[in-house]
């Protein structure tokens, strides 16, 4: 099995790669090779088949053949410019977004053209696709109606998928991801990343600024579910698909003030009290116009599974992170 991970450096990308090399194969077939690339070259793992780490832009021309030139077995396409960034630079979210997501799927179509090349394609989309009109519970067949540029270059990132999908040119699958929460490492870009903080610092006895009233209602993961998903997305028969090939992964519809409850269960009131409120209304402005639940049937049908209380969304990240910390540094 060779497998390609577009936006290896990342946070998912960094557990997606662990994850395999702790699994060993994608649905039996053992791993050979690896190719990790990002816009700053990823850590090489510790492994005994081939790897190889580059850093790349995949919105430049030449960028996507020289990835796929080993012809992967699975390409996993993480690489994004957030929802924060991607609205304050248009140029930048619709160059990295759209036109490297296109110039991917380009250069898969051509290698196919010189000889057969069908590999399956992981790609990760956001529930930020759906915009208003936003009914409390949606499925997977509402109109992408998005109101933010990431949203939109994810939208047509789904219909490409879909098209270069029906025409045989790869075998793609989209995963719409929850807001990931509790994200480890620095605060980024994202719009969304205060869903985060406001657990993670307190957690570590640091302040955290909230910037959205605690009756902001969302629909949450784990990056350990994340991973989860992404992996049974690669080992998915994508023939239960049909031409929907872009799928709402499961996750948990909470509150911001149901989040700051479950870390006063955990952590107690000494946490609660690091979380400062500070309102920003171009971020309340953006997540205005998010979706908020979701009827996510179809995806836990194919066996995709998510976290069902923000009480184990932070154990998790406890237990991955801050355990994980304190035995690496014993």
């Amino acid at each position: 099995m060779n497998i390609l991970i577009l936006g290896a450096a990342g946070m998912i990308g960094r557990k997606l790669v662990r994850a395999l090399l702790q699994a060993g194969n994608v649905a039996g077939r053992p791993i050979r090779r690896l190719t990790l690339a990002d816009i700053a070259a990823p850590e090489k793992p510790d492994f005994d088949g081939e790897v190889e780490t580059i850093a790349t832009d995949l919105s430049r021309e030449d960028a996507a053949a020289a990835l796929i030139a080993s012809r992967p077995d699975i390409i996993f396409h993480l690489a994004a410019i957030v929802s924060g960034e991607a609205e304050a630079d248009f140029e930048k979210g619709y160059s990295v977004n759209l036109g490297g997501t296109y110039s991917l799927f380009e250069a898969i179509r051509r290698a196919g053209l010189e000889r057969p090349y069908t590999p399956r394609v992981v790609f990760t989309s956001s529930i930020v696709v759906f915009g208003e009109p936003l009914p409390p519970v949606i499925s997977d067949t509402h109109c992408l109606t998005p109101l933010t540029s990431y949203g939109t270059q994810k939208a047509i990132g789904e219909l490409l998928l879909a098209d270069y999908s029906r025409k045989g040119f790869f075998d793609g699958i989209g995963i719409r991801l929850p807001t990931i929460s509790i994200r480890p490492g620095k605060p980024n870009k994202a719009a969304s990343g205060f869903f985060s903080s406001i657990l993670r610092e307190p957690l570590i006895g640091q302040e955290a600024i909230l910037p959205v009233s605690e009756t902001v209602r969302h629909w949450f993961a784990s990056p350990r579910a994340a991973t989860g998903f992404l992996l049974h997305a690669a080992e998915l028969d994508t023939g239960s698909l049909g031409q929907l090939r872009t799928i709402t992964m499961p996750g948990l519809c909470a509150t911001v003030g149901d989040q700051i409850e479950a870390l006063r269960r955990v952590a107690g009131d000494a946490a609660t009290k690091l979380i400062h409120r500070e309102p920003d209304e171009t971020i309340a402005g953006i997540i205005a116009g998010w979706p908020q639940g979701f009827d996510a049937k179809r995806a836990e049908a194919l066996g995709f599974r998510g976290e069902t209380s923000f009480e184990e969304i932070i154990r998790v990240h406890i237990e991955d992170e801050l355990e994980n910390q304190v035995r690496e540094h014993a």
